[in-house]
């Protein structure tokens, strides 16, 4: 098994690199090479454990997206978000679970909103990475964000009440809301207890390296304390993750250069691991139907398939006006949604891994020693349902975004915002070289490096305002950009000069790494400014 897994990454890995090298959607070509490598004779088998997905895939992937987040942002959008994270998959469950009910023969109610819960939650990980490359409005983006931060742990919580139902544990309606509150509010209080104590931690010891490696355990930590004390371990990693995000401002720069670059390499080995896991797990599924009718199962699919993407409709557009209708508090604070956006956020609820991992972690038996109802066929639905999100809308969503034009001008706002900023900026550090000059006498050497020093602010402030809101196809090299590109020529020099130095035998290997580290910094502040 572990070889299996080995393998399944490094097959992952080489997918993904070649889908960001040509510029094709990894998600959907991982999930449907891991359809075709499933049913390649001699292939090890690679079923997904839940436990796995549960403890070492989703939380790092939350934690990470959690500290990419705005807390401003969420807060500002928090009704709307709340009426994505908690309502609609709530109103997913029940729907969904209700059509099961009505069409899968001997599923049993309460085994059908398992169903429902099962496939409730959005993975927003795809529609983010579209929206991001397609220019999607910055509202959206940040409703589809605080939408996937959350929305696992409501389905998740559901899936427990509706699973204790079905397997004959007692549930009423008032246990599954106080276990939904408990849940929520264990995860808020061990996320913001754990947040705090780490960002103490890290503050004192100063140390890079460490500090990055006591990050890279905050998720595992986290969500395990909190699921041991039956607290939301979802949420407790998202509001650690939400916590320290904020205070990384007070971090060295060191430790966040670092802290960026580790969390995006483990972000696309899990998500190029799972998109393939997926695909892979066909074959049990099929497996695990046999004896049962094909043409019942496909009518069965195509049903709970589609009731799973006009479930989100029918509750996006009511959630979207009706508030506004009913408060005028609410139209007066937000501008009315345009319709095009809101069947955006509509059409952005593609399925991912967590609703597998949950199915896989439905028991094979029930209190009584007999079988769970429909467990084979339950899963087998979660399995279509995510492909077919997947295939249908993650392939039309750029072209539904495009063709609706619902596109911003929010980077040229960035840009505007930027340089208005460092402008301020700037101003506040020549006032302090004003300072420092007045205390230096004639004929100091000490005033030469105020003058340089002058020389680098001011380019500061003409890099943020160069450019703005055209590119160098309007306006051609600007002059900051042809003396970086100089600069960069020069680096380049220097480097190989360091290296044949190396090569000859003059200078050692950590004179090498030395060299090249001042270089390498250098080359990354020109390629900030650029």
């Amino acid at each position: 098994m572990d070889a299996s897994l080995l393998l399944v990454i490094v097959v992952a890995l080489v997918i993904a690199a070649l889908c960001r090298r040509y510029g094709l959607s990894a998600p959907l070509i991982l999930v449907l090479a891991g359809l075709v490598i499933g049913w390649i004779p001699g292939t090890p088998e690679t079923e997904l454990d839940p436990e796995v997905v549960l403890f070492l895939i989703l939380p790092p992937l939350l934690y990470s997206a959690a500290q990419d987040s705005s807390y401003q942002a969420i807060r500002v959008n928090r009704r709307a978000i709340g009426l994505l994270a908690i309502g609609l998959p709530l109103f997913s469950t029940i729907v969904v679970g209700l059509v099961a009910y009505w069409t899968v023969p001997h599923l049993p109610l309460a085994a059908a909103l398992v169903l429902g819960a099962v496939v409730a939650p959005p993975d927003a990980v795809s529609a983010q990475a579209i929206g991001r490359k397609v220019g999607m409005p910055r509202r959206l983006m940040t409703l589809l964000g605080g939408e996937s931060l959350l929305n696992d742990a409501t389905a998740l919580t559901a899936f427990r009440v509706a699973l204790a139902a079905a397997i004959g544990a007692t549930a009423s309606v008032w246990e599954g809301i106080t276990t939904f509150v408990v849940a929520a509010l264990g995860g808020l209080v061990i996320g913001l207890a754990v947040g705090y104590a780490v960002s103490w931690i890290r503050l004192w010891l100063t140390d890079p390296p460490m500090e990055s490696a006591i990050g890279l355990m905050v998720p595992f930590g986290t969500y395990f304390v909190a699921e041991e004390v039956h607290a939301s371990g979802v949420i407790a990693v998202v509001v650690a993750g939400l916590f320290l995000g904020q205070r990384s401002v007070r971090l060295s720069y060191a430790t966040r250069l670092q802290d960026d670059s580790v969390r995006k390499s483990i972000d696309a080995i899990l998500e190029s691991f799972v998109f393939l896991l997926i695909g892979l797990q066909l074959p049990f599924l099929i497996d695990g139907l046999s004896g049962e009718s094909w043409g019942q199962v496909a009518i069965d699919a195509l049903v709970v398939l589609a009731a799973v993407i006009v479930a989100r409709f029918l509750w996006v557009y009511p959630a979207t006006y009706l508030p506004r209708l009913l408060s005028a508090r609410i139209r007066a604070r937000e501008q009315r949604p345009p319709g095009r956006a809101v069947f955006i956020v509509g059409w952005a609820g593609m399925r991912g891994v967590v609703s597998l991992a949950a199915a896989f972690a439905i028991p094979l038996s029930v209190d009584d020693g007999g079988p769970f109802p429909a467990r084979a066929e339950i899963l087998f639905l979660t399995f279509v349902v995510v492909v077919g999100t997947l295939l249908i809308q993650g392939t039309t969503l750029p072209w539904v975004i495009r063709t609706l034009g619902v596109t911003s001008d929010d980077a040229s706002q960035d840009r505007l915002a930027y340089a208005a900023a460092q402008d301020r900026a700037t101003r506040e550090s020549e006032r302090r070289l004003d300072e420092m000059l007045a205390e230096i006498p004639d004929g100091d050497p000490r005033r030469h490096q105020v003058g340089m020093l002058r020389k680098w602010v001011t380019t500061q402030r003409n890099v943020a305002w160069e450019e703005l809101g055209r590119g160098p196809e309007d306006i051609g090299e600007s002059p900051t950009a042809a003396g970086n590109r100089m600069r960069m020529e020069l680096l380049q020099i220097q480097r190989t000069v360091f290296i044949d130095e190396r090569d000859a035998g003059h200078i050692d290997d950590e004179v090498l790494r030395t060299a090249l580290r001042q270089l390498d910094f250098a080359e990354g502040q020109m390629d900030r400014e650029g």
